[in-house]
């Protein structure tokens, strides 16, 4: 069987890792995956007419007599495990971030800032699960002089699993909320499986960025050699909002001061994602201007809170996904809005199992505690539950809705788990 050592070799010399046939291209080297419903090693043949250099297979009837196709144990192992034998070859700072919410916009941020000063790699999109991370590591190049990984997870032992291989020397955990309550039980299954990436970097002398604010992170990353605070009061750096409609402006005090950061998010929510971004700038030693206008110039997409204007309306359009954490801040965010016309579209949140109806209840409670124009509820839980608010079952019937309505100077709120596809409500 050949060796990671070997297999080493020929990423060195190939080092574009492909696991997809449809977007192949020449010189690539094909991992042929498999799962619940796909089998990659049905298409090794394929990858190599293709022009795959080499093709990793872990099926024996796939091994078609070409010289250009391996076969290894377990191909998704032999990934990830070329992955942790790429990262050992760097002593640069890995930086892993890992949370409930904003851990996407958080990584964002925190690129952006590093980026001015130094060679930084990030994951793309949102690739942070056993497939993605691997794949970032190795795409970080030798000219690196930081990497930043995001890390997601839905249940126990993932995170684990993760630094395993990716090894980081820093960490970050947005906040422990309610999301993946299915996979994990509850909120302390939450923190458990978020905090083994404090226990890796607490058994490895790393470095984290706490959110101060939150007591349970404070006594989550209790014995880890090197903390650094952030917050909105007593920590070593401190934030705080000046402005929050439509966009959200901060000031930064404490070990520096950056005054009136103008960003391009809505949501006050946004607060703790800019000010570990702010932190960790500074503690790599990114000079305050460039902080400030890193964090000014990211402008937010894949639906992630964005601001939309649509004719004299503003839409923010918080829709890549949803838990009753996150559901939760953008309600109150857009109820303290100084505008008379408001309106929530909102689609069902996934994956929270036996607490899930007991969420949606929830979250009808805190929409009957303001003032809206209209309410919007679709798919999910919320066509279980009895309530005076508008129920579609799916995002095509809200957009039909919406079509035909004719809202002036008004504000709405898209948000809902991926599955519910509420960006598709205001799609012309």
């Amino acid at each position: 069987m050949i060796s990671i050592e070997e297999i080493y070799k020929l990423y060195k010399r190939f080092p574009s890792i492909q696991t997809d046939t449809r977007r192949l291209a020449k010189d690539d080297l094909f991992f042929a995956l498999k799962g619940e419903n796909f089998n990659g090693n049905l298409f090794a043949q394929q990858a190599i007419d293709k022009g795959a250099a080499y093709a990793m297979v872990d099926e024996q009837h796939a091994t078609i007599s070409s010289e250009k196709i391996i076969l290894v144990d377990n191909v998704l192992l032999t990934l990830q495990d070329l992955a942790k034998y790429h990262r050992q070859q760097f002593s640069i700072p890995f930086l892993a971030i890992t949370g409930s919410n904003g851990k996407t916009t958080t990584k964002e941020l925190v690129h952006a800032v590093l980026s001015t000063a130094f060679k930084t790699y990030t994951t793309e999109g949102n690739l942070n699960n056993h497939i993605g991370i691997p794949l970032t590591i190795l795409k970080v190049k030798t000219d690196a002089q930081i990497a930043v990984i995001e890390m997601g997870a839905n249940h126990l032992k993932e995170i684990e699993g993760y630094c395993k291989y990716t090894l980081p020397t820093h960490g970050i955990i947005t906040n422990c909320g309610k999301a993946h309550l299915e996979g994990f039980g509850s909120i302390e299954g939450v923190r458990k499986g978020k905090g083994e990436l404090y226990d890796f970097l607490r058994n490895n002398k790393g470095t984290v960025f706490v959110m101060w604010d939150y007591d349970y992170l404070r006594e989550m990353s209790k014995g880890i050699r090197q903390i650094i605070s952030y917050g909105t009061k007593d920590a070593f750096i401190n934030g705080s909002i000046f402005q929050n409609e439509p966009f959200l402006s901060i000031d930064i005090s404490g070990a520096i001061a950056i005054k009136e950061i103008s960003t391009q998010l809505t949501g006050d929510y946004n607060l703790p994602n800019i000010l570990a971004a702010v932190t960790v700038g500074n503690y790599f030693g990114v000079e305050p201007d460039k902080i400030k206008s890193a964090i000014e110039n990211y402008a937010p997409s894949n639906s992630r809170s964005q601001l939309i204007e649509f004719n004299s309306n503003k839409i923010i359009l918080d829709a890549y996904n949803a838990n009753p954490s996150s559901m939760k801040a953008a309600i109150e965010n857009i109820a303290k809005f100084n505008v008379k016309d408001k309106i929530l579209i909102l689609g069902g949140m996934a994956e929270l199992g036996k607490e899930s109806l007991q969420e949606h209840e929830n979250i009808l409670s805190l929409i009957t505690k303001y003032q809206w124009k209209d309410v919007v509820l679709v798919g999910g839980d919320f066509l279980k539950l009895h309530h005076p608010y508008r129920k579609f079952e799916n995002s095509i019937q809200a957009k039909e809705w919406f079509q035909k309505q004719h809202f002036h100077d008004t504000y709405l709120l898209v948000k809902g788990s991926r599955s519910m596809q509420m960006e598709k409500v205001i799609e012309k």
